[in-house]
């Protein structure tokens, strides 16, 4: 490994919605998160930058915050987030996370076979794919040293494709 500055973690993630009323709905209602600040994008003054968090004390890596752009349209690709994941502990808690998220009225993914986790998929209402992701089984599934060795997909191993 190189000779790099220590990190905590990630600190937070922001993205960007069309309509903060709206998306701030669906973290407090939906996904149960508080919101923990509501202030501006201090590089663009008068844009609406809000913090949501798992907890109410908003600590770093339990932060999602959002700028509001109501005329904008992302694309996926190069230079943009695929999806970010939100971990539970096990596969009965993800289980009660998708009948909740279909009780709210959101589509949500069967729980799919990640090898190393377990998931499923949603959309929050600008079209940002969501995660839920249990802890285990883990990245040492098949190999004692995570990142060791390039693995083959699952498919071609014999292993679950979902």
């Amino acid at each position: 490994m190189p000779d790099t500055p220590p990190t905590t973690g990630l600190h937070h993630v922001t993205n960007i919605c069309t309509d903060m009323e709206r998306t701030q709905a669906f973290y407090e209602e939906v996904l149960g998160f508080h919101t923990v600040k509501m202030t501006e994008n201090y590089d663009d003054p008068g844009t609406p930058h809000y913090y949501f968090s798992a907890t109410p004390e908003g600590e770093p890596g339990m932060t999602v915050t959002y700028f509001e752009y109501p005329n904008s349209q992302g694309q996926p690709g190069p230079g943009a987030s695929h999806h970010f994941a939100i971990g539970v502990e096990d596969e009965d808690t993800l289980r009660e996370w998708r009948e909740h998220l279909m009780d709210h009225d959101v589509r949500v993914s069967r729980v799919r076979d990640r090898t190393y986790f377990k998931s499923i998929y949603f959309n929050d209402p600008d079209g940002l794919v969501f995660e839920i992701a249990t802890a285990g089984p883990g990245f040492t599934v098949d190999e004692a040293e995570p990142g060791s060795e390039e693995i083959d997909p699952p498919n071609e191993r014999g292993g679950p494709t979902a």
